[in-house]
């Protein structure tokens, strides 16, 4: 097994290993320990059923259903992610974490290439532990135990026209408040974990405020020196741990076929505030405040 690093904070390839298999115990924990480290890694050339991808995706832990995905015949915990040109992408290129709408989002998303155009369809990952530190102290300190509202913003469009259907999904997703900056649960790497997809505003703060602050804090992801971007390849398959990066699909191989298939692992902890992470500053108070609001 070999571990090369491709940027400075995220990012690495896995060589030598053989996911259709079941992983010796060391080799699993030797990877899991460079998923915690580098957020997102990647592996060439492997040749792997629906089946397999499932198998090795359970060896994390137990796998979560998507509601608003396709799904793989028979297989609910396989996602089809395919754009084509009769399907075009919906709202993949904006940047997310993965299903932070819900109370216990994503933990690792496993995605697995089995069609790409000639060019094009990368996709690009941000350090949201880098995109933190990268903030001024000032702001570290205002933003750390706010809380923001969460919702499947995105996914609304699909149901214009079934009104019962969209009030059962809103029934199933009740907007969580999430902390605007979390304590990874593994690492204890502050993140900051507001995302343009599915966060609809910070609790406490005013309308403009919230979207002045959450632009900022968006501006984040765009900042080359924490981003890592895969060129993919049939074959590729990717792990990123979803507590601590966000990602972006580029879309710019429409009307070109792209066909993904993809296993999450489900989320086992409400992302709560942390004690140990609460501002001590002048700003201590009025954002213990604000998260009380948000946890009430």
């Amino acid at each position: 097994m070999e571990i090369v690093r491709c940027q400075p904070t995220i990012g690495a390839e896995i060589r030598g290993l053989d996911l259709s298999r079941p992983l010796p115990q060391a080799d699993f924990a030797a990877m899991y320990d460079a998923l915690l480290e580098h957020k997102v890694i990647f592996f060439r050339d492997q040749q792997m059923t629906v089946e397999q991808q499932i198998a090795f995706g359970e060896q994390f832990g137990p796998l979560e259903t998507n509601p608003f995905r396709p799904q793989g015949e028979g297989k609910p915990e396989l996602q089809i992610v395919h754009v084509d040109k009769d399907n075009p992408v919906l709202s993949t290129d904006v940047w997310h974490a993965d299903l932070t709408f819900r109370t216990k989002p994503t933990k690792f998303t496993i995605l697995r290439c089995v069609e790409m155009p000639a060019y094009g369809g990368d996709t690009v990952w941000a350090d949201m532990c880098a995109a933190y530190d990268g903030l001024s102290d000032a702001l570290r300190e205002f933003v750390t135990g706010l809380g923001a509202v969460h919702d499947f913003k995105n996914f609304r469009i699909l149901y214009k026209g079934d009104p019962l259907r969209l009030q059962q999904l809103e029934d199933a997703f009740p907007n969580p408040t999430h902390p605007v900056v979390i304590t990874h649960p593994e690492t204890r790497r502050r993140v900051l974990f507001v995302n343009r997809q599915f966060t609809l505003r910070i609790v406490g703060l005013a309308d403009d405020e919230s979207r002045s602050l959450l632009e900022i804090l968006y501006a984040q992801t765009s900042v080359p020196e924490y981003q890592f971007r895969l060129q993919w390849q049939p074959g590729t398959v990717a792990i990123w741990d979803n507590r601590s990066c966000q990602h972006y699909a580029v879309n710019d191989y429409y009307p070109h076929t792209r066909h993904m298939e993809r296993v999450a692992v489900a989320g086992d902890a409400e992302p709560g505030f942390d004690a140990a992470a609460q501002p001590t500053g002048p700003y201590a108070s009025i954002n213990r405040v604000h998260a009380f609001e948000g946890l009430r």
